[in-house]
């Protein structure tokens, strides 16, 4: 793992690069043509526009009705296994909160980059300001800064790693945390964890989810949360629950700010499928292996698709 420990190259800053007025983009962040998205209506691989990820009302949880509930639990169970994406909403997170929540961070990001660079990141934990995924030399850029940060469990968290500007930045991580991390475009990817908690920018929407040969793009709701199933979690349930690939395309006239909440296990608990799920007709598909080894392993390449997940699987 010595290779984790430094970036391979230069640090190049996305929001200053897009705002010094270059004319080209630079070579490094051009993506092949095979995994540019394409947006012509004949194309095989076309942009779904109507259509949604599924909506859920989590109100319903609430129903003193116990059909009421298990109908709201049936629907979440077929989310995960038919698309791996849902939205939620009546969550009860404040939407003052959530407003507040992108407020400090957009502010964060549109301070001095001298400032920014107090909390530049290496790729030993990816915790802090940082602008690369990945440590292959000379591989594709993402168009996008982030800021990853821990919040729990308690021993990780590090509160002077987190913004100290604006001054409201780490009481609002702390009080949003209570239901933290920030994340612009990236490559096509499925979560490595076990669930990812999505709060989206819903004025520029960018997120685009794979539906067969297709690329959907999320029409995010009003204070929803954009909720996906990570890699852990289709391991644990031999591919009952799916990961699924899915991206986020930039806009050449606007920023986009979103912030997502990863809920992944202990890195060093030995993940593998359920063993009430397998049978004789349904063996377990995938080796047994720690998140620890998994995200090392991951963090190598960066976003790859579907790749990383599949190498997993048990040999016939």
């Amino acid at each position: 793992m010595s290779c984790l420990h430094s970036w391979p190259e230069p640090i190049i800053r996305v929001q200053e690069l897009s705002q010094s007025g270059i004319r080209e983009i630079p070579q490094h962040f051009v993506k092949q043509p095979a995994d540019r998205p394409c947006f012509k209506e004949t194309a095989s691989h076309d942009i779904i526009n109507d259509n949604n990820i599924p909506l859920i009302d989590l109100e319903d949880m609430k129903s003193s009705d116990e059909s009421v509930r298990h109908q709201t639990m049936e629907l979440i169970s077929r989310a995960c296994r038919d698309w791996g994406f849902f939205q939620v909403v009546n969550h009860g997170v404040s939407h003052e909160l959530m407003a507040n929540a992108r407020g400090v961070w957009r502010e964060f990001f549109h301070l001095p980059l001298e400032e920014k660079q107090k909390f530049a990141n290496s790729p030993v934990t990816y915790e802090g300001y940082g602008s690369r995924l990945g440590v292959v030399k000379g591989g594709k850029l993402d168009w996008s800064d982030y800021f990853f940060l821990h919040f729990l469990p308690e021993p990780l968290r590090d509160e002077k790693k987190w913004p100290c500007l604006p001054i409201t930045c780490r009481q609002t991580i702390a009080e949003y945390g209570q239901e933290p991390d920030l994340t612009l475009g990236l490559s096509s990817h499925s979560d490595p964890g076990g669930m990812t908690l999505l709060l989206p920018d819903t004025d520029v929407p960018g997120l685009q989810v794979r539906r067969g040969d297709n690329w959907l793009t999320v029409k995010p709701v009003p204070n929803a949360f954009i909720v996906n199933i990570g890699d852990q979690i289709q391991v644990l349930s031999n591919a009952i629950y799916k990961s699924v690939e899915h991206r986020v395309i930039v806009n050449s006239a606007k920023e986009r700010v979103s912030l997502a909440f990863f809920y992944n296990p202990g890195g060093d608990i030995l993940i593998k499928p359920a063993e009430e799920l397998l049978t004789e007709d349904q063996p377990a598909l995938y080796l047994p292996t720690t998140f620890n080894e998994y995200r090392a392993f991951i963090r190598t390449k960066g976003p790859c698709g579907k790749s990383q997940v599949e190498l997993l699987k048990s040999p016939r």
